[in-house]
C-alpha cells in the first residue's frame, strides 16, 4: 500500500512521533530521508518535513529536493521544516534575537483551512533559536508569538504551510487538531483501515 503522507526526515527527535501521530489519526505514513527525490514521492497526498537542530543557512545541513514544493502535493513544515522551506522558496532565514524553548502563546492571526475551528491564542511547544525573517513570495503569516514574528505561514494556493512551533508533541494541546486539518483538510486523505496497524512499524 502506497503511503498517503511522507515525513522527511531533517534530523529532528520528533520525526517518527510526527508519523506516529498521522497515523493514530487513521493515515498511513511513511518516514524518508529529507533529501529523498521528488520523483520518489509522486502520488503523496501530502508531505510533511520535520524539525531539525541545523541551521539552513549552514554548510552540510539537511536538505530537500526543491522540485516536492511544485509536484502537487500538499507540504506541511515542522520547525526546521518551515526554516528550510523559507529558505528554498526564497524566504530569509536569520538567527533569532532570542531563543524560544518550551510553552509559548501563538496567536492566530488568519485561521484559514490549518487552524480551522482553532481560535485565538493558543500554548504551543517551541524548540528553536533561529527564525525566519521574511516569507518567501506568495507566502502569508498565520500568527505569531512575542519572540517569533513568523510562527506559521501559509501559500494556500500551493497548499505549501508551515509552522515554526511542534504540533506533534502533547505540549501543543491543540496539535492533533491542526495536523488532522493538514491531513484531511488541506491534502485530502481519507482514512486507511490498516493505518493504525502501521504505528509499531
Amino acid at each position: 500500500m502506497q503511503p498517503q503522507i511522507t515525513v522527511l526526515d531533517a534530523g529532528g527527535q520528533y520525526c517518527h512521533l510526527i508519523a506516529r501521530k498521522v497515523r493514530d489519526l487513521g493515515v498511513y505514513a511513511e518516514v524518508c530521508p529529507s533529501d529523498t527525490p521528488a520523483s520518489q514521492l509522486t502520488g503523496r497526498k501530502g508531505i510533511i518535513i520535520s524539525g531539525g537542530p541545523s541551521s539552513v543557512y549552514e554548510p552540510g545541513s539537511p536538505q530537500m529536493d526543491p522540485a516536492v514544493f511544485g509536484q502537487g502535493s500538499a507540504v506541511l513544515g515542522i520547525c526546521y521544516g518551515q526554516q528550510l522551506m523559507a529558505h528554498l522558496l526564497g524566504g530569509k532565514v536569520r538567527k533569532g534575537d532570542k531563543g524560544e524553548y518550551g510553552f509559548a502563546r501563538f496567536e492566530i492571526t488568519e485561521p484559514g483551512v490549518l487552524f480551522r475551528n482553532i481560535g485565538g491564542e493558543q500554548q504551543v511547544w517551541m524548540n528553536h533559536r533561529d527564525v525566519v525573517g521574511q516569507t518567501p513570495p506568495g507566502f502569508e503569516i498565520l500568527g505569531y508569538t512575542s519572540t517569533c514574528g513568523i510562527a506559521s505561514m501559509a501559500d494556500p494556493a500551493r497548499k505549501l504551510y508551515a509552522v515554526q512551533f511542534h504540533p506533534e508533541v502533547a505540549h501543543t494541546p491543540r496539535g492533533k487538531d491542526i495536523l488532522s486539518n493538514f491531513l484531511f483538510g488541506i491534502c485530502g486523505c481519507e482514512r486507511d483501515r490498516s493505518a493504525t496497524e502501521q504505528i509499531e512499524a
